[in-house]
Order: structure tokens, then C-alpha cells, then sequence
């Protein structure tokens, strides 16, 4: 059985949505995702069209999970998961490389928040909500999700910007570097779309 609640922290409400679900919340996470993923590392010049297609994968997986966090009906944050089966080739390719069976993994999407609702503590429950779910997952026994990688004189790294890669070991996640891949997107400070390093981080469900 798989979880499904509706919740508050203080005056958001956080919901929890699978597939089809999210189909009528689309535009509204397309937005946020082009605006979260602007900032560093990210750096994303984000396309309504590019946004559709991805979400795509989640509204047809009857498996997925979309962490929704409503503020006076605002969509405020997300974070969304799925079985790594349910991705496509591309972002199995790694692990098969490497060994690791995707039938095993759930696969952790995005986690969003705009600026002034960080800090409150979401970060935690994106990730218990996500694993929580992937526990409800037949034969899935591991959680990953992949980072960007940028380099530390990056010309576009804020001075005070600090990476999540504390919060993701006291979450219990490793990096796997020799699990890596590259994608293709558009800068916001460039002309043209280019391939970047992803590596993975993943842990063993509890």
C-alpha cells in the first residue's frame, strides 16, 4: 500500500500526489522548476516545453510520488520520485554500467523550494516522504538521486553559496562517483546548450 496524506508545517500544506495526480499541477511545477533551477549549480535556462516532456515521465508512472508544498494555494516546493524502471534508458544507463540492478532503486527527482520557505525543516521531510515511499516499492531495497558538479572557481558561484553534501550524508547517502552521466541544458549565461557532469549519491533503505 502505498502512503497518501495531506499535511501541514505551520501554514503550508504539503500533499502527496502519484501519476496522474500531478497532471493538473503541471504549468504550476514547470514554473518553479525553471526558477529554482536558475540558481547555482544549476544554472538552468529553462524551457516550458523541455519542462512538459520531463514531467511527462511522472504523470504516466502510476508509481511516482510528487511531494507538493502549498502555501495560500501557491506552490511553493517539490520533490518527486519514482522507480528507476519507470525513468528512461538515460538515467538507467549508469547504474547498468557500473552493475547495479535499476529494479532495486527508486530514484529521487528534484527537490524545490523558492528561497523564502527554505529552512523550515521541508528539506527533511522531501526526503522521508520519498523514502517512505520507496519502501512501498516492490523489490526496491536502495534510493539515489544525482548532483551536478561545477567547479569550486565557477564564475557564477554566489561567495556565500554552500553545498547540500552534509545534509546528504546525515541523511545516510554516499557519493558514487564511478556512477556519473552528462546532460544537456542551456546556461543561463550561455548561447547554446551544453553537456554537464551529474554524479550520483545513493543509500541502502533502512
Amino acid at each position: 500500500m502505498r502512503p497518501s496524506f495531506t499535511g501541514g508545517v505551520g501554514c503550508m500544506d504539503i500533499r502527496l500526489l502519484h501519476g496522474r495526480e500531478m497532471a493538473p499541477w503541471l504549468d504550476e511545477l514547470a514554473r518553479l522548476r525553471i526558477t529554482v533551477f536558475r540558481e547555482f549549480p544549476y544554472l538552468y535556462d529553462g524551457s516550458a516545453a523541455y519542462e512538459a516532456d520531463y514531467l511527462q515521465t511522472y504523470v504516466e508512472s502510476p508509481r511516482s510520488l510528487c511531494v507538493l508544498v502549498l502555501d495560500a494555494d501557491r506552490v511553493v516546493g517539490a520533490s518527486t520520485a519514482l522507480p528507476l524502471t519507470d525513468e528512461t534508458e538515460e538515467f538507467m544507463r549508469p547504474f547498468r554500467t557500473a552493475g547495479w540492478a535499476p529494479e532495486r532503486i527508486c530514484y529521487f527527482g528534484e527537490s524545490i523550494l523558492l528561497p523564502e520557505w527554505r529552512g523550515q525543516g521541508l528539506g527533511v521531510r522531501f526526503f522521508e516522504a520519498r523514502e517512505a515511499h520507496a519502501r512501498q516499492l516492490e523489490h526496491v531495497d536502495r534510493c539515489a538521486f544525482c548532483a551536478v558538479e561545477r567547479p569550486a572557481d565557477h564564475p557564477l558561484r554566489p561567495p556565500d553559496y554552500r553545498p547540500l553534501d552534509e545534509f546528504w550524508r546525515r541523511r545516510g547517502y554516499r557519493h558514487h562517483p564511478e556512477l556519473r552521466t552528462d546532460y544537456v541544458w542551456q546556461d543561463v549565461d550561455a548561447s547554446r546548450p551544453s553537456a554537464k557532469p551529474l554524479s550520483f549519491w545513493m543509500r541502502k533503505l533502512p
